[in-house]
């Protein structure tokens, strides 16, 4: 009977032990300046992401937001390394576009980066 007391105890101790692992913490979404962006403020992006430890990372989101901030305020060739950058990126991920639809990160980043050639040829006809 004392061996069942005992058991039990162990089990007890075991369990109590076991409710204080701590759980890692979520990681915050970096900061992409979506909102200067949706808001039409390339610039204010542009203060943003350009010290932004998420590009610098090569983090696709920030780089095809840098990019199109850059667009925005007409730095073509800027635009397109952020977007090549991005489509070199070693993360890879679903975005979610401002229409809430979900795409991969390289098709996104392609998308604007084809967009952007796309302009550029018809505006220099």
């Amino acid at each position: 009977m004392s061996l069942s007391v005992l058991m039990t105890a162990a089990l007890l101790g075991q369990s109590a032990f076991s409710l204080g692992v701590e759980t890692p913490a979520v990681e915050k979404a970096p900061d992409v300046a979506y909102q200067e962006l949706s808001e039409g403020q390339p610039d204010a992006a542009l203060r943003k992401l350009e010290v932004s430890s998420a590009v610098s990372a090569g983090d696709p989101a920030a780089l095809i937001n840098l990019g199109s901030a850059y667009a925005a305020s007409g730095r073509t060739d800027k635009a397109i390394a952020s977007y090549r950058a991005a489509i070199a990126s070693h993360d890879r991920y679903s975005l979610e576009l401002a229409d809430g639809s979900w795409v991969d990160s390289r098709l996104a980043a392609r998308t604007a980066l084809k967009r952007l050639l796309t302009a550029t040829a018809r505006a220099s006809r």
